[in-house]
């Protein structure tokens, strides 16, 4: 009797020691369309206070999805009617699926007093997940852009980087992609941080290559999850121009703690704040000062709410210039933002300006930070005090200026006094006038010298021997030899300027030209001759290329690619010809 009594007494105490610990696994609902997220809530609720946390959750398998966040948070509170500790932990994780169909979550698993408590695993059904890249209306399925955020749980006004990829199988396609436009979008800002293209990455997703054509950060300005839209561009061909567009991303912002200062509007990052006057004259009554207010640091530094001068009795100013120099930095823009009042005192003595309460919050720290209030000293004077304690060369200045812009004053009419001397005979004179007359003389007799040597130089030519007809031949050939570099950078101008019509007009000159150094040979006849001079290659190339100008001449649409390719071309082969 005593053995089944302390047997039932065991039973009693495990019902009760299970009863203390109770553990579930939920979503906010069992089907979801492809483009919602799943929501898993993990709740783990503990009576009492002896109870041993040994382990953290223990997850499923969720490798059918993408975490693009998670959370937790735990309440502790005693029940008044039991005096017992009630210790609550919610943990939240935010999931976007890869595949449809029905999908299994596993059950959660955490050690409590050397017991391992389980949830039960349920079903959840996704229907029409999109692929990324069909998301992407491309050019015969071969070009799609792809936008990649890593850190896809920020805080708001916190920055995330994006890369913008675009994949082909056709690497020629690469320089085609023109036109890049970022998304726009109320709940976000976008700042670009390079358009540069990098190297082409041949080994990309599958058989395609890939290559970054732009980075950008975004700042989302709301909490909640947040859909980033599509990049979008467009692929120049010679025959269209089509719009392609990369895939939608979502975010996870969170929300900023609670408990934020009196002075912190939207600053996340690490600022710093300053005021500065930067007139060195004295500040006088009434009259204008420059007063700038200076923000820098890195974060959210061109969208936040700058810090302003607060009003004052003792002084007016009016709306500020505002300036910036910002770069991308590491996390965030960096940089200075400049607030540049003008700013009127109203009475002479010691002024005090004050800028408004700043503080911003730091992600690093996960905390705000109070800058508290600026404040910059002035000192005033009267217009009376100014005179004062000007010197005596300032007053004798002032008031010249203001007799020169005040009075009128006539016109002095002035001569020059002279003194008569006596009449006199200057050798100076005399002297000067010889010596040119005979630099003229010396003039005369070298240029007399020159014409006789030319005149030598033309009998010796005109009895050279005229030589044989082959080099007669060549050195007509060298005299009919066109310039054709003149022509090659005429037609660089022409294609750059959009003068078609033109640029074909001239290549037909020439042609003409190249054809014209050879009037032995026929024009039907050239081919035939390339062949024989040049070799089969350049003839060939020639007949080709004579095609070409053809079909892009009589071509309706032409691309700037296209002419670029055509002119690389002609310069190739005619360079050949003209050796």
């Amino acid at each position: 009797m005593q053995h089944r009594l302390i047997y039932i007494l065991f039973i009693l105490v495990s019902v009760i020691s299970y009863g203390q610990v109770n553990l579930s696994l939920e979503t906010d609902k069992s089907e979801y369309s492809g483009k919602d997220i799943v929501n898993l809530t993990i709740i783990l609720e503990i009576n009492g206070s002896d109870i041993d946390h040994q382990t953290r959750f223990q997850l499923p398998d969720l490798s059918k999805f993408t975490m693009i966040g998670s959370g937790s948070v735990t309440n502790t509170l005693v029940d008044p009617a039991t005096n017992t500790v009630i210790t609550q932990k919610i943990s939240r994780i935010a999931l976007e699926p890869k595949k449809k169909g029905k999908i299994k979550i596993g059950s959660v698993l955490v050690t409590l007093n050397n017991k391992i408590y389980k949830t039960e695993p349920f079903d959840i059904n996704i229907k029409d997940i999109v692929d990324k890249r069909s998301l992407a209306t491309n050019t015969s399925g071969d070009v799609y852009l792809n936008m990649e955020i890593e850190d896809r749980e920020v805080y708001q006004d916190q920055p995330t980087l994006a890369v913008l990829r675009v994949y082909s199988k056709n690497m020629d396609n690469f320089r085609k992609v023109k036109n890049i436009r970022l998304p726009q979008q109320d709940n976000i800002n976008v700042h670009p941080v390079s358009f540069g293209k990098s190297e082409i990455d041949p080994s990309g997703s599958g058989n395609m290559a890939s290559q970054v054509l732009a980075v950008f950060m975004i700042f989302p300005n709301e909490a909640g999850y947040v859909e980033v839209p599509s990049v979008s561009a467009s692929v120049n061909s010679y025959a269209k121009k089509n719009k392609i567009v990369s895939n939608k991303v979502k975010l996870n912002v969170k929300k900023l703690p609670e408990g934020s200062p009196e002075g912190f509007k939207n600053a996340v990052g690490n600022f710093k704040v300053s005021v500065y006057n930067t007139s060195k004259d004295k500040i006088e009554v009434d009259k204008p000062v420059n007063v700038v207010v200076k923000v820098s640091g890195e974060g959210n530094l061109p969208d936040m709410d700058l810090p302003k001068i607060i009003t004052s009795p003792d002084y007016e100013f009016f709306t500020p210039k505002i300036t910036s120099k910002v770069v991308p930095g590491s996390t965030g823009m960096k940089g200075e933002i400049l607030a540049n009042y003008v700013l009127i005192p109203k009475k002479p003595g010691a002024i005090s300006v004050k800028t408004e309460l700043f503080a911003f919050f730091d992600p690093e720290s996960r905390e705000y930070i109070e800058m508290g209030q600026k404040s910059l000293a002035l000192n005033a004077f009267s217009h009376e005090q100014i005179l004062e304690s000007r010197t005596t060369v300032e007053k004798v200045n002032e008031y010249t200026n203001t007799l020169l812009e005040t009075v009128n004053t006539p016109v002095l009419k002035t001569t020059t006094l002279k003194v008569k001397e006596k009449h006199k005979f200057h050798w100076n004179i005399l002297l000067t006038n010889i010596a040119i007359l005979v630099g003229l003389f010396i003039v005369y007799l070298l240029f007399k010298t020159w014409q006789k040597k030319r005149a030598l130089v033309r009998e010796t030519v005109s009895s050279k021997p005229l030589g044989s007809v082959a080099e007669t031949e060549k050195e007509i050939k060298e005299m009919l030899k066109t310039d054709i570099n003149d022509y090659f950078s005429y037609l660089e101008n022409l294609k750059d300027n959009g003068e078609y019509p033109k640029f074909f007009d001239t290549l037909e000159e020439m042609d003409i030209e190249v054809r014209n150094q050879y009037p032995q040979v026929d024009s039907k006849d050239f081919m035939a001759f390339l062949e024989n001079e040049k070799g089969l290659s350049v003839a060939e190339e020639y007949r080709n290329l004579m095609q070409r100008i053809e079909m892009e001449k009589y071509s309706p649409l032409k691309s700037s690619e296209g002419m670029e390719d055509l002119l690389k071309a002609v310069v190739n082969l005619y360079s050949k010809i003209n050796k």
